[in-house]
């Protein structure tokens, strides 16, 4: 009984040390950004690609869109700890789809000579390519088989194979989002063979997600992830309230692939983002502030790991669009300025987090292990008390046994 107390108290003792040793960990979505190789012919400030992976490395941003990869970026990249996400140009799709030579030259180019050094994640063939001119799904989805095929035969199966979409193309509107399906005839005809695909191959739906294109008369409170601002979606059986206009977007999408059979599918939100500056004055949301307002209350959200109504898990991934401005642009979208100066600070990390969530998180933290001590205690002594009475049931006999000896 004493070795068996000893082996409880050992047990109670290291479970205690290991889960106070134990990190408090978030499960969120991988947050990342969007970069594409200044235009250097119209007079843009060069920057190597040295310099900028440098700089986002600085930032601690854990991923990176490569919209338009070159294989001096993809190397700049190598022994970092950066995810990269390549996106195949749209004017290189149909070549890709013509012929299967063409996806695996691309494929020894820019993923072969790196892949072991570099984590390369995801690869996007195209960027919301329009399929007018081709007879669907035969161009899109060729090309991405092809780019895939290529992948397998040099070995490399690590990488998932995908296509982007944009939201506005796809999914005429957002609200409500219980009753969201794709477009016709495109949702049966192009996107329902690449959802069977990505299926069969665990790849990732791919979506570019702007809240900010929605009707500016629902950008008060509900594009910023603020309260008391909320939409109910009351067109389901049970009445579902949103917080957010992210979520309320994120959800058509689940609820559209639903309906092709493809609920599980995870979603990967290529692209989202906040301008602060258009040369349209009557964007009267294109400010840093509102940029800033926007990008941080997003990551906050996503950090949180609470996802959607109808995806519990939420998004997997979110880039969040762009790393630097253009020069030249309608609007600049950029984390940074164009000489790579900082313009605004976005929340990557939990290492980031005000101290004062810190704290929250720490002590919501030692609550629960104060209540798995208590716990582990409890069940301690019921089995003592338990191993007690049986002891006790065992040893009235014996004792009543000797009494009698001695009488004789």
């Amino acid at each position: 009984m004493k070795i068996l107390k000893c082996d409880l108290l050992l047990i109670v003792i290291a479970v205690t040390v290991v889960v106070l040793m134990a990190p408090p960990t978030i499960s969120a979505a991988k947050v990342g950004v969007t970069y594409s190789t200044p235009d250097f012919s119209s007079g843009s400030f060069q920057v190597s690609p040295e310099r900028i992976v440098a700089k986002i490395v600085s930032l601690e941003i854990e991923a990176v869109r490569l919209l338009d990869p070159n294989p001096e970026t993809i190397r700049a990249f190598a022994s970092t700890n950066v995810s990269l996400f390549l996106s195949v140009p749209n004017p290189l799709v149909p070549m890709l789809a013509s012929h299967r030579s063409h996806a695996f030259e691309w494929v020894k180019l820019h993923v072969l000579p790196f892949h072991n050094r570099t984590k390369i994640s995801m690869i996007s063939v195209g960027d919301d390519v329009s399929l007018a001119d081709a007879p669907p799904p035969l161009f899109l989805l060729r090309a991405i088989r092809n780019v895939r095929r290529s992948l397998v035969n040099l070995g490399i199966e690590t990488v998932s194979v995908s296509t982007t979409f944009s939201f506005f193309s796809i999914i005429p509107s957002p609200f409500p989002p219980s009753l969201a399906r794709f477009r016709s005839p495109n949702g049966d005809v192009i996107i329902k063979p690449i959802l069977e695909f990505l299926e069969k191959t665990n790849s990732s739906f791919l979506v570019k997600l702007y809240p900010y294109y929605i009707d500016s008369s629902v950008h008060s409170g509900f594009a910023f992830f603020e309260d008391p601002f909320s939409y109910v979606d009351d067109s389901s059986i049970i009445q579902v309230r949103y917080g957010n206009l992210f979520d309320v977007m994120v959800d058509a999408v689940v609820r559209s692939l639903a309906v092709l059979g493809h609920e599980s599918l995870p979603v990967v939100v290529a692209e989202t983002g906040w301008p602060s500056w258009s040369s349209n004055s009557s964007e009267v949301y294109a400010t840093p502030k509102c940029s800033q307002r926007f990008l941080n209350a997003l990551v906050d959200h996503l950090r949180a790991g609470k996802g959607t109504p109808l995806r519990k898990e939420g998004v997997s991934e979110v880039y969040i669009f762009e790393l630097c401005d253009k020069q030249q642009s309608e609007r600049t979208w950029g984390l940074l300025d164009y000489h790579l100066n900082t313009k605004m600070n976005i929340t990557f990390f939990l290492d980031d987090i005000p101290e004062i969530e810190k704290k929250s998180i720490q002590l919501n933290y030692l609550v629960i292990v104060c209540m798995l001590f208590l716990a582990i205690i409890s069940t301690v002594a019921t089995l003592t008390c338990c191993s007690n009475i049986v002891s006790a049931w065992k040893g009235t006999p014996a004792k009543r046994e000797r009494k009698q000896k001695k009488q004789y």
